[in-house]
C-alpha cells in the first residue's frame, strides 16, 4: 500500500471533519480531534503500513515509522483545513544564508557523479591539447569537449531534477521550465543580440530578455522553489477530475512567463552592475579590486553572474594585450582546489575521500563546480578559506603588475598565458591561494564537532562475521535498561525494532559507530543512523518531546552526512525538557531488526555489544 493509500484509509476511519489540528513527529502521526470516541484504535491498527494506533495526552496517535513524512504530506492533500492548523514541522532556528546554502547543496548533491566524470573529461582534454596529443580542431577533440560539456551546458536540466526532489514538487514540470530556458528562441536569440540588435521579446507588453542561461545555477534552482508552491496551491484547488487536464496547464503558464521575465532576467541585470562595480573597483585601486573580486567571485559563481566579466576582460586584452582581472579567476579556482584537497585529509569515509580528492585535482585545472558544490560550500569553512586564498593571492598578483594575456579555462595549464613584472610573482600567487585555503581548512576543521572522549585511530569498532557481535559506544551517558521498561507502548512493545533504552545523566548524544547519518527530524530529537554494516538506528530522545518544536536541542550533523564513532551528534537540555514535566529517557532502537534472525544486547564492564544473528 502507497503513501497515498494509507492516508485516505486512515482519514476514512478518523473523518476529515473530526480533524481540528494535525502534526507529526519522527514516527507518528498527531492528532487533535473533536471527537475521540469516533474513532476505532482497532480498525487504524489493521490499516495495512500503520504499526499501531492510541490515544495519550489527549492526542491520537497513528505510529507509521520511516514513511511518517511521506503519508503526512499526502495526508495535506486529503484534509481541507486551514493552514494555521495544519502543522508541519519544518527546521527551525537556522538563518536564511543556512538555508540557502543548505537548499543548493542539496541540489547539487545527486549530480556530484556526473559532475566530477565531466569535470575530469574537460581537465583530461586540456592535458591532451597543451601537449599536442590532439589537436584543437580535430573530430577528436570535439567528441572529447561534448563529453565534458555535457552537464555544463545542460545545468539547467540536470539541476531541475535534483531541485524537484529537494523542494518535493513535480520533477517532470521542473524539466520544463529548464527547457523553457534553453528553448531555441532564447538561446538562439541571446547568442544573435549582438549582431541583430534585439535583445529581448514582448509577452503582453512585458520584456523577456534573451538570456544564455546554458550554465546558470540559480535562474533554475529559484523556478523549481517558487514553483513547488504554485504547484501545490493550483493542485489543491482544481478538482480532482480535472487534475490531469488543469494543473500542468495552469502551473506552466503561471511559471514560465514568470521565470522568464523575472527570475531569469534578474541574474542578467544583477551580473551588468557588478561587471560595472568590478570594472570601477580596478580603476580606482587595483589591488583591493583584486582581493575583493577574488575573494568574491564564487559567489558570483553560485549566482551564475561571472560570466558578466567575460566580456571587460575580452576589452582589457584587446586594448591593452593582457586582462588585469584575470588572475583572480586563476587564484579562485586553485584556492578551491586548496580547501578541496585539506576536506579530502579531514573526511573519515573512503567514498567521500575519494570524491574529494578527485574533485580537488580536477580544480586545479580549471573545473571548480564539483568540489564548491560538493564539498566546500556543504561544510562552509572551506568555502571561506578558499574565498579569502583567492582574494589574497589575486592582489599580490595585482600589486606586481600581473595579468592574463587569454582568456583560457584558469586552472594550471593556463600559467603560460599570465605574466607579472616578474614571473615568480605569479607562482607566488597562486601558492599563496593554495596554500591559505588548504592550510586554514586543515586547521580549523569542517565544521564536523568531533568528540574528545574517543580517538578515532582507537575505536575499538569490530564486526565479528561469524557470530555478528558488534561492539558500539554507548550513545548516551547514564543508565542502561531494556527497551521494555520505556513507558510508551510504542517503544516498550518493540513495535518499531527491538533495541535498549538509557536514563540519561548528560544531554549529549555519541556515534555509537562509523556508518552514515539517515534522517534528522526537524525538531532535533530524533535522528536515524545507519552503521557502515547496514545496522540502522532510531534514536529518539525522551517522551513527547516533539512538543518542545526543538527547543532545547541542537544537532551537530545533517541528513547524509558520514559519522564517525564517538563524534557528537546532538546535544540535549535536561533541565528544559523536565520544566516541561517530559520525560528524557533515550530510545535506542534496531529499526531493520527483521534483518537478523535473533537480536539482543549485553552491557559487560561499560561495553555495549549488539548480538545480531
Amino acid at each position: 500500500m502507497n503513501n497515498s493509500e494509507i492516508a485516505k484509509k486512515i482519514v476514512a476511519i478518523i473523518g476529515t471533519d473530526n480533524i481540528s489540528y494535525m502534526t507529526h513527529c519522527a514516527t507518528r502521526l498527531r492528532f487533535n480531534l473533536k471527537d475521540d470516541s469516533k474513532v476505532s484504535l482497532s480498525q487504524l491498527d489493521q490499516v495495512e503500513g500503520v504499526l499501531k494506533a492510541q490515544n495519550k495526552n489527549g492526542q491520537l496517535q497513528v505510529i507509521i515509522g520511516a514513511k511518517v513524512t511521506g503519508v503526512f504530506e499526502e495526508l495535506q492533500k486529503i484534509v481541507d483545513i486551514s493552514d494555521d492548523i495544519v502543522v508541519e514541522n519544518k527546521e527551525l532556528k537556522k538563518n536564511v544564508l543556512s538555508r540557502v546554502i543548505e537548499a543548493i547543496s542539496g541540489c547539487f548533491g545527486p549530480i556530484i557523479p556526473v559532475l566530477i566524470g565531466c569535470g575530469m573529461i574537460k581537465s583530461v582534454t586540456a592535458i591532451l591539447t597543451t601537449f599536442n596529443l590532439i589537436s584543437s580542431t580535430s573530430e577528436t577533440f570535439q567528441i572529447f569537449s561534448l563529453i565534458g560539456d555535457l552537464l555544463f551546458y545542460f545545468f539547467p536540466f540536470f539541476l531541475a531534477v535534483s531541485a524537484a526532489k529537494k523542494f518535493k514538487t513535480n520533477e517532470f514540470l521542473a524539466v520544463a521550465l529548464a527547457a523553457a530556458l534553453m528553448y531555441p528562441t532564447i538561446m538562439n536569440g541571446a547568442a544573435s543580440a549582438a549582431e541583430t540588435g534585439i535583445s529581448s521579446l514582448s509577452f503582453f507588453g512585458l520584456p523577456i530578455l534573451l538570456v544564455n542561461y546554458k550554465s546558470t545555477i540559480i535562474p533554475i534552482i529559484l523556478s523549481v522553489w517558487v514553483m513547488s508552491y504554485v504547484y501545490k496551491f493550483v493542485n489543491r484547488l482544481i478538482p480532482d477530475m480535472f487534475k490531469v487536464l488543469f494543473v500542468p496547464m495552469i502551473v506552466l503558464f503561471i511559471m514560465v512567463p514568470f521565470e522568464l521575465i523575472v527570475i531569469g532576467p534578474f541574474g542578467s541585470y544583477v551580473g551588468q552592475w557588478i561587471a560595472q562595480a568590478v570594472s570601477w573597483l580596478y580603476s580606482t585601486n587595483g589591488v583591493i579590486g583584486a582581493f575583493l573580486f577574488g575573494t568574491f567571485r564564487p559567489l558570483l559563481i553560485i549566482l551564475g553572474m561571472h560570466y558578466a566579466i567575460t566580456p571587460i576582460n575580452t576589452q582589457l586584452i584587446a586594448e591593452y594585450g593582457y586582462s588585469v582581472i584575470s588572475p583572480a579567476n586563476l587564484t579562485g579556482n586553485l584556492a578551491q582546489a586548496g580547501a578541496g584537497l585539506a576536506v579530502f585529509f579531514l573526511l573519515k569515509n573512503k567514498v567521500e575521500k575519494g570524491t574529494a580528492l578527485t574533485s580537488g585535482l580536477t580544480a586545479l585545472f580549471g573545473v571548480t563546480e564539483p568540489v564548491m558544490f560538493g564539498f566546500n560550500l556543504k561544510y562552509k569553512k572551506p568555502m571561506i578559506f578558499a574565498m579569502l586564498g583567492g582574494g589574497i593571492g589575486a592582489a599580490y598578483i595585482n600589486f606586481f603588475g600581473g595579468g592574463a594575456t587569454a582568456i583560457i579555462l584558469p586552472g594550471l595549464l593556463a600559467l603560460p598565458t599570465y605574466i607579472a613584472d616578474s614571473y615568480i610573482h605569479i607562482i607566488i600567487g597562486i601558492s599563496i591561494s593554495i596554500a591559505f585555503a588548504f592550510l586554514g581548512t586543515l586547521i580549523f576543521g569542517i565544521s564536523q564537532p568531533e568528540d574528545t572522549l574517543m580517538d578515532s585511530q582507537e575505536s575499538n569498532l569490530r564486526l565479528a562475521e561469524k557470530n555478528k557481535k558488534i561492539s558500539i559506544l554507548q550513545p548516551v551517558q547514564g543508565q542502561v535498561v531494556p527497551l521494555c521498561d520505556v513507558p510508551d507502548e510504542v517503544f516498550s512493545t518493540k513495535t518499531l525494532g527491538d533495541g535498549f533504552a538509557i536514563i540519561p545523566t548528560e544531554g549529549k548524544v555519541f556515534a555509537p559507530f562509523d556508518g552514515t547519518i539517515s534522517m534528522v527530524f526537524p525538531t532535533k530529537h530524533a535522528l536515524g543512523i545507519e552503521s557502515d554494516t547496514g545496522v540502522e538506528l532510531l534514536i529518539h530522545i525522551g517522551l513527547d518531546t516533539v512538543n518542545l518544536g526543538g527547543k532545547g536541542f541542537e544537532t551537530f550533523v545533517s541528513e547524509g552526512d558520514s559519522i564517525e564513532k564517538g563524534q557528537l551528534l546532538v546535544e540535549f537540555d535536561l533541565a528544559e525538557i523536565d520544566k516541561h514535566k517530559l520525560n528524557s529517557i533515550v530510545s535506542i532502537v534496531v529499526t531493520n531488526v527483521e534483518d537478523y534472525s535473533n537480536f539482543s544486547y549485553s552491557n559487560e564492564l561499560d561495553k555495549l555489544t549488539l548480538n545480531l544473528g
